[in-house]
């Protein structure tokens, strides 16, 4: 039965959210549902996965713009919100999901994400940045790349970010799931301090203990309508059980399996050594389950991945009777990964893909697949789960954190596996979806398949778990069984532990030993720039070996003059790179703007034409930048796809301009472009000086955290407030004037209209881009990079010429540099897979 608490007064309600409603592809996650948060209270927000209290409170943060109802801030009624106009108005929230940009490091993130004003009069801001890191009880180092933290460090940095602003209203979205206890504690302490200084605070959870221990209100809601609201001294645990799931709820955990002398053990792991945990042992029956428990970070999730074969060990694995190694447990475990969104899903795929992926061969009929069978094995595998999905077709990154976790759980099961492997299986994960999860696992250890479940969460492994192996600094410091597995001999085992940490050759060390000035140096942009230098020091000198005219004044101004028209373009490509796009079109824009100024720049011509020909060729130039821009953001092109387009219609436009070379370029523009001071052309300097200026804006200022947020992670950088859109379409606009520039220099070594020239500048930019470091991935690269990589590209044409080779070596030395692009780019890209 629903329990409504009789009306609140809404007019001094710091966020009331009224009759709202949002549907997607017309399936209804919020239907007429209504919030009111009072200055000072806590306000608990529960419901299952799927119930829409995640779409109700990005609807109260402006990152999702609700179908109807009204949102009112300190009782003025809101028109539109965006996350940028929430965190203006005070209301910050710590997603499910962090908000965090994973290229990009600690500190970075932090400046992009918190307004200026957050900084000021705080000192040195290293050392504020250390501080308010340290209050939420994140050590690392503020130099770190995000992408190198665990899944608990990206949730405290979410936490440190949110916290920075004081909100008016603070939004914590299940901020506990992936916490040690330490931390759990730390952060209800600053929850406190901060509902003392009068802050709302919307918290989601689906612990009971959390509310209980926090909340002064609990509204509940149910398939995405308000079904309850509360005060939490007046509502027992059952009652909001009911509320949350509309029926009486059974025991939470299923019966445990009731062992006898003659079963057999399925499962033995003797003696089990490696990266991060050593001589962890256990025999295992079959119908039972083993648990792994003890503090966050103590070796369990690299012993889980161990087990499910993804790092190396040394000991005995013997599945079933049968030894395995690390292959065989690869090829026949099934691994549920803690973040589900980095090893656990591919989010771009189906919810179908997503759970067919490990189990193609059970579809296969012939040579090919059958979609009907996939389609009526899978959908049997989701039905059973329980899967809320609009469609199996559903892209997985638009279900709740629920769902995909039951999505992952889908996927191992139709794998047909020989082991299964869960770490933190109900992370994020409602009441009711836990009790089919509980189940599911059971049976599966019925069936004679073990079971292995990691947990941070002390009851759960009570409940679930037949054996519980306690692990302490990557030791395993105790082992309970039966009756003797109680949540109080769990949290004692680990808290009282006094083993040291693993000292195994393969162990992990602490973080910040581990994040040293020569690491972040080798993980940061600028260690591939360095590695350039050298490679072009070491070539220059054997050419000059060979050939001492190679450093004669007229070569050198010669490979500079190349090097610039290149350069130019390279820094323009750089930039829709660093975005997570690519610009195919700059080559043929080169080509097209060199044809239409020979239309302008003559001899023959006034001074007043030659200028309205450099003029044209600049608004052609941005015109291009932005329909690319456009077609990508607005049209939904791919950035292939927008910017092949605009390749072909260049290039076509160029011959319908001139079909053969043609209109000479006036020799006084060419003296002015080729201005020397002694060897170095002029144009080289403006080069330079621009790729530092670019550099210095792109590390030290909003418009290059923009570009490289939205590179990283746009849906991230969209809910920090970036303006995606904007930035896209300004950064294919800024490319194509860097384009013009190089036009400009390029039109001076042709010194003629040709449409034929250009094109092959798109394949140079893109590998001198990528020489330098960026990736085609975006989020990260260094203008530095990109012209040290435009010199090496050209250095390496011009040594043919001074080695006596011939052109077909030019050839051979292009295609060389692109595939170590290639290498190197895949290389450097590579994610680290160590935990700390």
């Amino acid at each position: 039965m629903d329990t409504q608490l009789e009306d609140v007064d809404t007019s001094v309600a710091v966020l009331s959210l009224t009759g709202i409603s949002k549907s997607y592809s017309g399936v209804a996650a919020l239907t007429d549902v209504s919030l009111d948060v009072l200055p000072g209270e806590v306000h608990a927000l529960l419901g299952e996965n799927g119930a829409g209290k995640s779409t109700l409170m990005n609807v109260a943060s402006g990152t999702v713009q609700p179908d109807g109802g009204t949102i009112r801030v300190n009782g003025e009624p809101i028109e539109t919100l965006s996350p940028a106009l929430a965190a203006k108005l005070g209301i910050a929230i710590v997603h499910q999901h962090p908000a965090v940009l994973p290229d990009m490091t600690v500190l970075e993130n932090l400046r992009v994400a918190l307004p200026a004003s957050v900084f000021e009069g705080k000192g040195s801001l290293e050392q504020y940045a250390s501080t308010i890191l340290g209050e939420s009880g994140l050590r690392v180092h503020l130099g770190d790349r995000v992408e190198t933290l665990t899944v608990a460090q990206k949730h405290l940095l979410e936490i440190t970010k949110a916290l920075a602003l004081e909100p008016k209203v603070l939004v914590l979205d299940e901020p506990t799931a992936p916490l040690g206890q330490d931390s759990v504690d730390l952060l209800f302490a600053r929850v406190r301090a901060a509902v003392a200084r009068g802050t709302a605070v919307v918290y989601i959870t689906h612990r009971m203990a959390e509310v209980r221990q926090l909340a002064d209100r609990v509204t509940v809601l149910r398939d995405g309508k308000l079904r309850g609201v509360a005060n939490v001294d007046d509502v027992s645990d059952d009652e909001l059980l009911t509320m949350i799931v509309g029926r009486q709820m059974e025991s939470t955990f299923p019966p445990k399996y009731e062992a006898t002398d003659a079963d057999e053990i399925n499962l033995v792991v003797d003696g089990l050594t490696g990266d991060g945990f050593t001589e962890v042992s256990a025999a295992v029956k079959r119908g039972e389950i083993l648990g792994i428990a003890g503090v966050v970070g103590n070796g369990q999730s690299e012993l889980l991945r161990a087990l499910a074969g993804l790092q190396p060990f040394s000991g005995r694995v013997v599945v079933n009777g049968r030894e395995s190694n690390s292959s065989s447990l690869l090829e026949k475990a099934a691994y549920m990964p803690a973040d589900r969104h980095s090893e656990g899903l591919m989010m771009s795929l189906t919810v179908r893909e997503n759970a067919a992926v490990a189990a193609l061969k059970r579809f296969k009929r012939w040579a090919l697949l059958s979609h009907t069978r996939e389609v009526e094995t899978v959908g049997g595998t989701l039905d059973s789960l329980s899967v809320k999905a609009a469609s199996m077709d559903s892209v997985v990154s638009s279900l709740s954190g629920g769902n995909q976790q039951k999505v992952v759980m889908a996927r191992a099961l139709l794998s047909e596996p020989s082991l299964v492997i869960a770490d933190e299986p109900t992370q994020g994960v409602d009441v009711g979806a836990r009790l089919e999860i509980y189940k599911i696992l059971r049976e599966v250890s019925a069936s004679g398949i073990p079971v292995v479940v990691a947990s941070s969460d002390a009851k759960e492994l009570e409940g679930l778990c037949d054996q519980v192996i306690v692990m302490s600094r990557g030791n395993a410091v105790d082992t309970l069984l039966g009756d003797g597995i109680t949540e109080s001999r769990i949290v004692q085992a680990a808290v009282t532990s006094t083993a040291h940490t693993a000292n195994t050759p393969l162990a992990t060390t602490d973080k910040i030993v581990r994040s040293t000035p020569f690491r972040r140096f080798v993980q940061g942009d600028c260690a591939p720039s360095a590695l350039l230098v050298g490679v072009i020091v070491l070539l220059g000198a054997f050419i000059f070996s060979q050939n001492a005219r190679y450093l004669s004044d007229f070569n050198i101004f010669s490979v500079l003059m190349l090097v610039s028209a290149l350069g130019f373009i390279a820094l323009g490509q750089t930039i829709s790179l660093l975005i997570g796009g690519i610009d195919l079109s700059v080559g043929p824009l080169a080509g097209f703007l060199v044809v239409v100024g020979s239309f302008f720049v003559n001899d023959d011509k006034p001074f007043g034409v030659v200028g309205l020909g450099i003029l044209l060729m600049f608004v052609l130039a941005i015109a291009t930048g932005l329909i690319n821009g456009s077609l990508i953001r607005f049209g939904k092109f791919t950035a292939i796809a927008a910017t092949l387009t605009l390749y072909i219609a260049l290039q076509g436009l160029s011959f319908l301009l001139r079909d053969s070379p043609g209109g000479y370029i006036a020799a006084g523009f060419t003296a002015v472009m080729t201005t020397r001071v002694g060897p170095i052309p002029v144009v080289f300097i403006v080069l330079v000086l621009l790729a530092v200026a670019l550099e210095l804006l792109l590390r030290k200022r909003r418009w290059g955290w923009r570009l490289r947020a939205t590179g990283s992670d746009e849906e991230a950088a969209r809910r920090i407030g970036v303006n995606v859109n904007k930035t896209v379409v300004l950064a294919y606009a800024t490319t194509s004037v860097l384009v013009f520039l190089g036009a400009m220099v390029l039109m001076t070594q042709i010194g003629v209209g040709d449409p034929a020239q250009g094109v092959s500048y798109t394949l140079s930019s893109i590998t001198a881009v990528v020489l330098g470091g960026t990736s085609l991935l975006g989020g990260r690269g260094t203008f530095i990079g990109s012209l040290f990589g435009s010199i090496l590209i050209i250095q390496v044409l011009n040594a043919t010429t001074f080695l006596g080779l011939s052109q077909m070596w030019q050839y051979i030395f292009q295609g060389v540099l692109i595939l170590v692009a290639a290498i190197f780019y895949s290389i450097a890209r590579r994610r680290r897979k160590t935990l700390v």
